[in-house]
């Protein structure tokens, strides 16, 4: 074993990180195909875009055992911002939970289970902010990400930068299931 992979190995046991895969852990969407096209529905309504701004509806299954929450993301690393664009934060989602219905990712976030917390997105406010790449761009991808995590709740102000989320997303991380879907403007 090479001694930089053997000293993190050692690093982690000491740490007490866990690592877990589970095998089949899934996240899939009725409405959107994984490398599909995005339709009007989840395409932005403003910034030029005239969609519906709609969240698709979303299931999951195969979670990892200790799976005491969850948090979803939808990024679009290809936005021309030097760090991707945020599109949906949710987090604290409860355990128990195994999908989302269509337009869950409303403003006011009444469509979401008890417990739910929104992370604000690069629109500037929280909620699901479909599809808007700029005109005559190369499609660009939208990673939709669900997470197991192994706390009950994030520990992060409600006004908390999607980075932010991400960073406390990842180190409470057991296992993440995700798909792409693409969309482009003429």
């Amino acid at each position: 074993m090479h001694p930089i992979l053997r000293t993190c190995l050692a690093t982690a046991a000491l740490s007490g990180a866990t690592f877990v895969h589970a095998a089949g852990f899934t996240l899939s969407s009725p409405t959107i195909k994984p490398g599909g096209t995005l339709t009007e529905a989840q395409v932005f309504q403003g910034f030029g875009c005239t969609g519906k701004n709609t969240s698709p509806a979303l299931k999951w299954s195969g979670a990892p055992a200790g799976t005491k929450s969850f948090a979803l993301t939808v990024y679009d690393p290809d936005a021309p911002t030097g760090s991707g664009w945020w599109h949906w934060v949710v987090y604290n989602l409860p355990a128990t939970v195994t999908e989302l219905p269509e337009g869950a990712g409303t403003a006011d976030g009444k469509a979401l289970p008890a417990g739910t917390m929104r992370g604000r997105t690069d629109f500037g406010a929280p909620g699901f902010g479909g599809a808007c790449p700029p005109k005559g761009d190369k499609p660009h991808r939208y990673i939709f990400a669900l997470y197991a995590l192994k706390t009950d709740k994030l520990d992060v102000p409600p006004d908390a930068t999607a980075a932010l989320i991400g960073f406390m997303i990842n180190a409470n991380k057991l296992d993440k299931a995700s798909f792409t879907a693409k969309y482009g403007r003429k």
